[in-house]
Order: structure tokens, then sequence, then C-alpha cells
């Protein structure tokens, strides 16, 4: 089992055109643990911002009364994909990961596969 450090770790070596990640506990808004980024990227404010992005997705599906859970939210800019993995064992509860991927570097279906790896050996 994997603690936070090691599994943001794991993310930024494993996951081809990883620029940062963070793992967030959407309840508040705070980033847990965070690894990478830089001037432009500030992975505290991104956490924050994304809570309110799972927050009303989570209020749509309840709205339209899903009877589902979310396993990732893909946010694609110009440049860049955001990655949103909401963490569903082992105490995640209420949790998330998020990725920050280099859009020319990264491969979307790999950084989905090695996500949920890294979520599966996370021990919060």
């Amino acid at each position: 089992m994997a603690n936070t450090e090691t599994a943001l770790k794991d993310a930024m070596n494993s996951i081809d055109g990883t620029l940062g990640v963070a793992l967030v506990d959407y309840g508040s808004g705070m980033a847990l643990g965070t690894l990478g980024g830089s001037s432009s990227l500030d992975l505290n404010v991104a956490a924050a911002g994304n809570t309110d992005v799972v927050r009303a997705k989570l209020r749509a599906m309840e709205m339209l009364n899903l009877q589902d859970s979310i396993e990732d939210i893909l946010i694609t800019l110009g440049t860049q994909y955001h990655l949103i993995r909401l963490l569903t064992g082992r105490g995640g509860s209420g949790l998330f990961l998020y990725l920050v991927l280099d859009g020319k570097r990264a491969n979307l279906a790999m950084a989905r596969h090695q996500l949920r790896r890294i979520e599966a050996e996370l021990e919060v």
C-alpha cells in the first residue's frame, strides 16, 4: 500500500507528460499533497477550483437522480489535459486525485490506466 507521498511520486514518474499531481479533499477544497506544478500552475489554487467542478457534477447527478458514481472527469485545454479521479477505496471517500498533463506528450488512455492503478494502491 502506498501513502500520499509515494502515490504522488508514482504519478509524476510513471505517467508520461505529467506536469503536476495533487491529492485533494473536496469537502474543504484543500490539497493534502502536491507534487510538480510551476509558477503558472499553482496546484493549491487548482485543487480549490476543481473542488467546485466535482461538487457541481455530484449535485447534477443528484438532481438527475443518477444512481451511479464518477470515475473520472476530464477537462481538455488547448495545451493541457486535467484529469480528476475520485477515490473510492480505503478511506478515500471525499478525496480525488488531480493530474495535469502536457497535451503533446500525454497518452490519455495510459494516464487513466496508471491513475486507476495508483488509486488502487493508495492508502489514506
